[in-house]
Order: structure tokens, then C-alpha cells, then sequence
């Protein structure tokens, strides 16, 4: 099984895509992962990366497909693997297409998590996150038992600075620009498959499911 994972902030994709792992054991791919192992792992791909990043530059396509492809040549996970965060435009699709059809491989299905831009800023203005530990908490949909404080560890609860309307705002934008095509690009080829992420959790993934069953 082949997933790629799209949505933009705030849709439960996050969610989602632990659900899938959990159930279906493919492993989860992220190209931010990627990065950070690569930049930890000082590699010759990490360190360019990280030098791109320092100069606040945004890493190239070619560089991106060869960190995600030469990561997709060691996978031996035998249930698949899901792609998260990548492709993020038509040349990395097409270039990952190339790659998959090289080494007899091909896409199981392409799950659109989406949902409306007044669901997405709400939810995305309204998460905590705690300093200490990293656990996440929502004003509304998921509150911590004390105002303020981690359920799990008792530390101050912060917003993130790219969590705030105005930002939340350009982020769904941007991803609007870059993703619009990667969606007709893969809804033409019928390996697209769209899911409602105004409800619940639970319910949007009970159609994955089913969709995926």
C-alpha cells in the first residue's frame, strides 16, 4: 500500500494520518522528518539542506525528490508507506510518478483531508501547545483540565507564533496556490479520494477506512 496524504493546516490530517499507522502499520513519511534527520545525521544531503535553510531560502524540488527518493530506496516496511507533506507541487508529483514506475511501484490511493477556511482558522488559532513536553491541546475541542496548564506534565501552555488568524491565514492561502493543481493533477489519473474534514475525527476516518478497505 502507497498513501499520499493532503490537507491543508488544520483540516486533521495529523489525525488522521496516526489512525492510519496505527491500523494499516505502513510507515509514515514526512518530508520534515526527512530534513531533520538529515540535518542531524550531518549527511551530505542534510548539510546542504540545512545551509539552504540558514540562508531562510526554500529547499529546491530536485534537492527535496532525491532526500524523499533516496529514503524511499531503504523503506523495507512491508505493509507500504504514507506519504506526508510530499509531493508538494506538479514536478515533484510527476518526478515521484517517475520514480515509483522505475522500481514497479504505484500510488494506492491519494486521501484529501479538507475543510472549510472557517473550520481551518478556528481550529488551528485555537490549539496549545505545552512548552515542556509538546502536547497539544485545543481551546474548544479539546481543552486541558486547568486553563493554561498540560494535563500531562503541569507546564505553561503557549500558542505557537504561526498559530495565530492573521498566519493561519497565509498559510491556508499558500497552500490553496501550491496544492490546487496537485489535486486536479491526481484527480484526473482517478487516484484521488476526498474526505470531509469539517466532522468529526472519528467519522472522517471511518470513511478512510472504508475507502482504503
Amino acid at each position: 500500500m502507497i498513501l499520499i496524504l493532503l490537507g491543508p493546516p488544520g483540516a486533521g490530517k495529523g489525525s488522521q494520518a496516526k489512525l492510519i499507522v496505527d491500523e494499516f502499520k505502513v510507515n509514515h513519511i514526512s518530508t520534515g522528518d526527512i530534513f531533520r534527520k538529515n540535518i542531524k545525521e550531518e549527511t551530505d544531503l542534510g548539510l546542504k539542506v540545512k545551509d539552504i535553510i540558514a540562508k531562510g531560502e526554500l529547499v529546491s524540488d530536485e534537492l527535496t525528490n532525491e532526500l524523499v527518493f533516496e529514503t524511499l530506496s531503504k523503506e523495507n516496511t512491508p505493509a507500504g508507506f504514507m506519504l506526508d507533506g510530499y509531493p508538494r507541487n506538479i514536478n515533484q508529483a510527476k518526478a515521484l510518478d517517475k520514480w515509483l514506475e522505475e522500481n514497479n511501484k504505484e500510488v494506492t490511493e491519494v486521501i484529501l483531508v479538507d475543510a472549510d477556511v472557517n473550520v481551518l482558522i478556528e481550529r488551528i488559532s485555537g490549539r496549545r501547545v505545552c512548552k515542556n513536553c509538546g502536547a497539544t491541546y485545543h481551546v474548544k475541542n479539546l481543552p486541558p483540565k486547568v486553563e493554561g496548564i498540560c494535563d500531562v506534565c503541569g507546564n505553561e501552555l503557549v500558542q505557537r507564533p504561526d498559530d495565530n488568524e492573521e498566519t493561519a491565514r497565509d498559510r491556508i492561502e499558500v497552500y490553496n496556490e501550491q496544492t490546487s493543481p496537485l489535486i486536479d493533477y491526481y484527480e484526473k489519473s482517478g487516484r484521488l479520494a476526498r474526505f470531509d474534514g469539517n466532522e468529526d475525527i472519528d467519522v472522517v476516518y471511518e470513511h478512510v477506512r472504508n475507502s482504503l478497505k
